[in-house]
């Protein structure tokens, strides 16, 4: 049986990762906790790295979204243009005429919380879709990483309700919580999910803490890594619930038990076991998560887990649906940011796990090699 330190030193050894933290769990506490290589350059990698984890923000935000539902003061199907009337003049590109101005036209349904939180509002990345690099290129529209207010207004590229499509949706939801609560959504994600649950290291903002910060690496063509600059807008006109936070392998891990602890952790409460049951299951009404095609190779690969089983998405997580093979059962919950980090929580084995670098591209080969074998290190050693 391999140990789980043991694929995490092979895998810089071999030059799979740059270097690696990673942690296991249960819901009564930390199973394992391993790391490798250098996080920066003199600092080796461990439970203190602090991290720029994009997407894993999402799962946060959509909290968010759920403690309001949980208390009443927001619907699942509720409208988005009833909270916020400027998402009801998002219009979907129908392509782009001859000179290659954008065609535009009224969306034939109403987007809603779900569909924010599902990624079926219509809303699509950059990476993961070819018209929307056009659409910016002939508007001049800022991407989401200007940190601009005005970046939210992507157009949609498909009805809201009617497919799968990774994007900026979640940011939205973080607007939602902001116009239902009043409050900011960084002082409403620090006040009601982050000091309740004690991730004392994840910010808005890395001030005081940039000696932790790992430095971040991209493959070349020549297989080696090199470093590059790259994370979130610092002091952004919103701070955006699908990519803002920093976060450190132990803080993570501290949310997803209480994930597996339906809602609770070590005493504090943060949403009722149904509200919790209803952020577990998948929410897509039907409709499944479809492979992510990259078009920008040299940042990510094409995203599609578990080729050929079937996964859909609940009102916070990628779910599988089916038990993957000496790793987490079906019904467990997924997710990634960019940077390769990345995170599950498997409710029927009681289960969860992390395993976190900065390099790109994202879900290359030889990083996905390496979260099979620590998985599988950590069923096996259960």
């Amino acid at each position: 049986m391999t140990n789980p330190q043991t694929v995490l030193d092979r895998a810089v050894a071999q030059n799979d990762v740059p270097f690696v933290v990673a942690m296991a769990a249960n819901a009564d506490g930390v199973t394992f906790s391993g790391a490798a290589g250098d996080a920066s350059d003199g600092k080796a990698a461990n439970e203190e790295t602090l991290f720029r984890i994009f997407s894993m923000t999402k799962a946060v935000g959509s909290l968010g979204a759920m403690i309001l539902i949980d208390r009443g003061k927001l619907g699942i199907d509720t409208p988005i243009g009833d909270i916020i009337p400027a998402w009801d003049d998002l219009q979907v590109l129908d392509g782009f005429d001859a000179d290659g101005k954008p065609v535009l036209r009224a969306a034939k349904t109403r987007g809603t919380i779900r569909h924010l939180a599902t990624h079926t509002s219509g809303l699509e990345y950059e990476i993961w879709n070819t018209e929307m690099p056009k659409f910016l290129e002939a508007t001049g529209h800022p991407t989401t990483l200007t940190g601009l207010k005005a970046s939210l207004g992507y157009p949609l590229m498909f009805d809201p309700g009617t497919r799968w499509g990774y994007g900026v949706g979640t940011d939205w939801l973080g607007q939602v919580i902001e116009a239902v609560d009043g409050r900011p959504v960084e002082q409403f994600t620090k006040e009601e999910i982050l000091d309740p649950l004690g991730m004392t290291s994840t910010v808005f903002e890395p001030d005081g803490m940039t000696d932790r910060l790992a430095t971040l690496s991209i493959r070349g063509e020549d297989g080696n890594f090199s470093s590059m600059e790259f994370g979130p807008p610092a002091k952004p006109e919103f701070y955006g619930m699908g990519h803002a936070l920093y976060s450190t392998a132990p803080d993570y891990l501290r949310f997803l038990r209480m994930i597996l602890n339906d809602g609770a952790l070590e005493g504090t409460r943060i949403l009722s076991p149904d509200a919790m049951k209803l952020m577990r299951e998948d929410q897509m009404q039907g409709l499944c998560f479809e492979t992510m095609h990259t078009v920008a190779p040299h940042l990510s690969a094409s995203v599609d887990p578990f080729p050929g089983m079937r996964h859909t998405h609940s009102f916070a997580f990628v779910r599988n649906e089916e038990d993957i093979p000496g790793r987490r059962k079906a019904g467990s919950l997924s997710w990634a940011g960019v940077l390769n980090t990345h995170y599950w929580a498997d409710p029927a084995s009681d289960v969860a796990g992390v395993i976190m670098t900065q390099s790109l591209p994202f879900v290359e080969e030889p990083f996905l090699k390496t979260y099979a074998a620590f998985e599988e290190a950590v069923y096996a050693s259960k």
